[in-house]
């Protein structure tokens, strides 16, 4: 297929981009990136079309996977992929268009070693990218997003998760009803998995904390913290120590922080 105008099949590509109803309706969203679209290929995420320039002659890790990715092939021209490449600098090479997954908490592998971020009511999908990336890098297992939050798939969460996103379980959830009664279900079949929310007040300093016990990390909203539903879900409350001026911690800053932590303590809790 060849498109050279704003069509409807670009219009509503076009329209993913923004409108988080209609993502959700096609079930469908927008990718660009060397190292992104390769985790999603790489990891088994289903490509509904991938989307080429027309007037250019693909690079080999494009031609690679123009050729072996069993989906429908675009050219588009130059200026309306600049367009789905949200008019950046340069126009991106390659835009997938990618299936959303289930939202479906058995997504996420529990087990002895389970590590887990739960963000309460994000408002930024930057900060859920950067969550994403952190965890990635931190070895946790999955990512939960709960209650009316920014999304997931929102390009700039896609794109601040620099591809983490596709190596990453990230389901959202409606509300803390659904985490607590996944929860329960895994504690009945035996992983005693403990809820340790982040506070300023927190019951210990986040060094002084057990990390190595199966834990899901709760992180609360930018402005408001954590609601008075997951405060009395959590069965540990942890604080960053800070000094100089600063009275807080970005929310994906601070989550960084606790999850560099519980990757220290395991780490070192392997090698006796």
């Amino acid at each position: 297929m060849r498109i050279t105008t704003r069509n409807a099949r670009f219009q509503q590509w076009e329209a993913l981009l923004g409108n988080r109803n209609k993502r959700q309706r096609s079930r469908e969203f927008l990718v660009q990136g060397v190292r992104p679209i390769s985790l999603a290929v790489e990891h088994g995420w289903p490509v509904r079309a991938l989307i080429h320039d027309a007037d250019r002659r693909p690079s080999g890790w494009a031609a690679e996977l123009l050729r072996t990715v069993d989906t429908e092939v675009v050219a588009m021209a130059p200026e309306l992929l600049a367009e789905l490449g949200e008019k950046n600098e340069d126009t991106p090479e390659l835009v997938a268009v990618l299936e959303l997954p289930a939202d479906d908490l058995d997504r996420i592998p529990m087990g002895g070693d389970f590590l887990g971020v739960l963000f309460d009511r994000p408002t930024s999908p930057g900060n859920i990218g950067s969550i994403l990336r952190s965890a990635d890098a931190f070895g946790a297992h999955g990512m939960i997003v709960s209650g009316h939050a920014a999304d997931v798939y929102d390009a700039k969460s896609v794109r601040a998760s620099t591809g983490s996103l596709f190596a990453l379980p990230a389901v959202r959830v409606p509300s803390h009803r659904e985490v607590a009664q996944w929860v329960e279900r895994e504690r009945a079949a035996g992983c005693p998995v403990v809820l340790v929310g982040t506070d300023e007040r927190g019951e210990c300093d986040v060094f002084d904390f057990d990390f190595t016990q199966p834990t899901l990390l709760l992180v609360g909203n930018e402005t408001s913290g954590l609601s008075s539903a997951w405060r009395e879900l959590c069965d540990h409350t942890v604080s960053i120590p800070m000094q100089g001026s600063a009275s807080s911690l970005n929310a994906a800053n601070a989550a960084t922080a606790v999850l560099y932590e519980a990757s220290r303590q395991r780490i070192a809790a392997a090698r006796g």
